[in-house]
């Protein structure tokens, strides 16, 4: 069962990827670089000291504009070109060892996943920085962080859970697709406009 263990560490790095890139490299590299897990494929490279220090400054950074109204639609609009890539990579980099039947589909789920944890967690942002109130930023960024770090943990040491995660977050994101299409076409026009000097949150309820 080797295999199954390696493609859920793949798939589920990938998953985290799209909420926390780096928080799922940080981690990922310390347990590597501490002997707490063997990473497989080429994930072995991230237990470099300036491959994890440069992903837990990016994480700092991430921590504070993630937490911050409208900043934090703007940082994932940004990153919207960075976690879904990434997905690909992480899952690719994660099963290049096995047979190509594996690791090519591997990459392009892994790439999927990504998209839609960070389309959800991009649809869940743009709702909560057109509500009155600024605690829901926090809140969802802290669970968010919470999701990223335990979700890489499954994904390395619980097989079997991250699976079944993986499994009933898929059927959720498809269940709610139209709401997440939507939102993030909102969150693009907000985005757009505010860099055209408009109202960020008076475009984003226009585009809705």
């Amino acid at each position: 069962m080797e295999w199954f263990s390696t493609l859920t560490l793949a798939l589920g790095s990938a998953w985290t990827s799209g909420i926390n890139l780096y928080a799922t490299v940080s981690v990922l590299g310390l347990l590597q670089k501490f002997g707490a897990a063997k990473l497989p494929g080429g994930l072995e490279v991230l237990d470099n000291w300036w491959i994890i220090g440069f992903a837990a400054g990016l994480y700092v950074i991430e921590f504070f504009a993630d937490k911050i109204p409208y900043v934090d639609s703007i940082w994932d609009v940004v990153h919207t070109f960075i976690r879904i890539p990434a997905g690909v990579i992480v899952a690719y980099a994660a099963t290049d060892q096995l047979d190509a039947g594996i690791y090519i589909p591997a990459a392009l789920v892994g790439g999927g996943l990504a998209f839609a944890s960070h389309g959800t967690k991009a649809a869940a942002r743009i709702g909560a920085n057109l509500s009155p109130e600024p605690v829901s930023n926090w809140v969802l960024s802290i669970f968010e962080d919470v999701v990223a770090f335990l979700g890489t943990l499954l994904a390395v040491f619980a097989p079997f859970i991250i699976a079944g995660i993986l499994v009933i977050f898929v059927a959720a994101f498809l269940w709610f697709f139209p709401r997440v299409y939507r939102a993030i076409r909102r969150l693009f026009a907000a985005v757009a406009a505010f860099f055209r000097g408009e109202s960020f949150e008076a475009i984003a309820k226009r585009a809705g």
